[in-house]
């Protein structure tokens, strides 16, 4: 027993003492297996879950690397009764293996006979399989590899998948490194990826995702699908491409909704493919119509049902997801696992950091205090209507005013859910406004003036939440988000953390009406930031000079 940082229980719940002079060095090791659940001010609170071992099992480490962690941190001694699940949760992946078998095509292979037996007599599972070869071994319908994964990960036995892929259609893809070179993390992300065949990579905003995404294509050498989040994204792929590879303009197509380019490099947005007409999916069709070697997924974490669906039966093709938190609000993480892959690797945001290749940043709740007769309409809103009532207040207005006024000649974002709350905003600080009705070539101009420094605030909705590289910008003012959102709390941060040409810090700011749902809903935000090391520091609005 040493006087560490951490006190693990029984309910499979961690406890970490944030100002214990090793909780930097435990957050760091218990993030690669326990997902963070709250981040009050003084005791931050994880949960192991089997996912999250699984994960890890798949990234790498065994059972008695995390048992070693517990024991190393653990104030107290760890519950015997807990070892001992870890071990065992950690040990059914992998107990099953797909693979290709030279006589039999695919095989569902088991080194435990018993769970084998077991699969086999759960009725979802029996359709997808075909005659038994031997009492380790069964048949499995080829088109049913993404779907049998699935069952079996909710079965509780996530199979490891060695079935190998199909090569795609070759194409000449180089890496251009003239006056750069992958960073090392960058190299490792892409390696790790690579020995898997297909998985997950979790990289920072402004870490250079698309860059382990170029490197994975020169590596394939194989005919590409890009799938991003929206229209802006996919040029700035297109740009990044052309930047970084040997990729001509010629050799990327574009797949929106403004145009339908198949090309050997295509770059397809997510709003395009999951366009409906009569029930149908007309555009679906592109992630199978070409011999796609390799499927990149950009902001995985979004990845829309109808994707999912497809991707199933996509199985045999190298996948990439890439994404800075694998966190998803409607809990399909398990999705993402069985059918893009495991995380292969996962880099803490303050590791970029400490290594110069994203921005410190200061992360600062303004709380506000609702005047009488908002305080008394909030009380007496409806549920659904109380939220956007608090987080629309005529209060924030002004604090954001001062804050501006703080950062005279910064790059600065205001960022809101509500439009006519950003239009407001936008009428005050004589800024414009970025929004979903904003055309495409309209906010390219925008962001453009933005990054030349002929703009210095945007007020923006949350189409900027993504993939938008705004490099200088080093001040962001959140006044409303969606709900309890973690992810969007990354996000949102992501946007300031390229470093600054004069290696300055970022400023977070989020304003928040005090006692209401908007900070409840605040506070389950900050909570994937404060697993990465992020502590908010909370200012009263009546202490605000200006």
């Amino acid at each position: 027993m040493t006087d560490g940082p951490l006190i693990v229980q029984s309910d499979k719940t961690i406890l970490l003492e944030v100002d214990h002079e090793l909780a930097t060095e435990a957050r760091h090791a218990i993030a690669a297996f326990a997902e963070l659940e709250r981040a009050p001010e003084h005791v931050h609170s994880y949960r192991l879950t089997p996912l999250g071992l699984w994960n890890a099992r798949a990234a790498g480490l065994d059972a008695e690397q995390v048992l070693d962690t517990l024991l190393k941190y653990s104030r107290f001694p760890v519950p015997h009764a807990l070892l001992i699940d870890i071990e065992d949760t950690m040990s059914r992946y992998g107990r099953l293996r797909l693979e290709k078998d030279a006589q039999h095509g695919l095989v569902l292979r088991t080194t435990d006979y018993p769970v084998l037996e077991e699969v086999l007599h759960a009725k979802k599972i029996q359709p997808l399989l075909g005659p038994r070869i031997d009492g380790e071994t069964v048949v499995v319908h080829s088109s049913q590899r993404g779907a049998l994964k699935q069952l079996l990960l909710k079965l509780g036995w996530p199979a490891e998948d060695f079935a190998g892929y199909v090569d795609g259609t070759p194409h000449p893809i180089d890496l251009k490194e003239d006056g750069w070179t992958l960073r090392p993390y960058q190299r490792l992300a892409m390696e790790n990826f690579w020995s898997g065949g297909s998985g997950v990579v979790v990289l920072p905003c402004g870490a250079g995702k698309t860059i382990v995404g170029a490197a994975a294509m020169a590596t394939s050498k194989t005919t590409t699908l890009i799938l991003v989040t929206n229209t802006l994204s996919a040029r700035q792929w297109k740009d990044e491409l052309l930047k970084r590879t040997s990729l001509t303009e010629d050799e990327i197509g574009e797949y929106s909704g403004a145009r339908k380019e198949v090309r050997p490099v295509t770059i397809a947005t997510y709003q395009v493919l999951t366009m409906r007409r009569g029930g149908l999916y007309p555009h679906l069709e592109l992630l199978d119509a070409n011999d796609w070697g390799l499927i990149v997924y950009d902001e995985v974490h979004l990845l829309p049902a109808p994707i999912f669906k497809m991707t199933a039966d996509l199985q045999a093709r190298r996948r990439l997801g890439l994404t800075a938190t694998l966190v998803r609000e409607d809990g399909r993480e398990g999705e993402v696992f069985s059918l893009i892959g495991p995380k292969r690797y996962d880099a803490p945001w303050k590791d970029i950091e400490a290594q110069g290749y994203i921005a410190p940043a200061d992360c600062v709740e303004v709380r506000v205090d609702l005047p009488r007769d908002e305080r008394v309409a909030y009380a007496m809103a409806d549920d659904g209507d109380k939220y956007r009532l608090c987080a629309t207040s005529d209060t924030k207005s002004a604090v954001v005013e001062k804050l501006v006024a703080s950062h005279s000649g910064e790059q600065l974002l205001v960022i809101g859910q509500y439009i006519d709350q950003l239009d407001d905003l936008g009428a005050r600080l004589d800024a414009p406004v970025i929004k979903g009705e904003t055309p495409v070539r309209e906010r390219q101009r925008l962001f453009e003036a933005f990054r030349r420094g002929e703009l210095t605030t945007l007020v923006v909705s949350k189409v900027a939440n993504f993939s938008i590289d705004l490099p200088e910008a080093s001040v962001a003012i959140q006044v409303s988000g969606s709900f309890g959102s973690r992810q969007e709390e990354a996000q949102r941060l992501g946007r300031l953390l390229r470093p600054k040409a004069d290696g300055r810090a970022a400023r977070f700011y989020t304003v928040v009406a005090r006692d209401t749902l908007d900070q409840e809903f605040a506070a389950k935000r900050q909570r994937f930031l404060a697993e990465q090391g992020y502590a908010y520091r909370i200012l009263d609005a009546a202490g605000l000079s200006g």
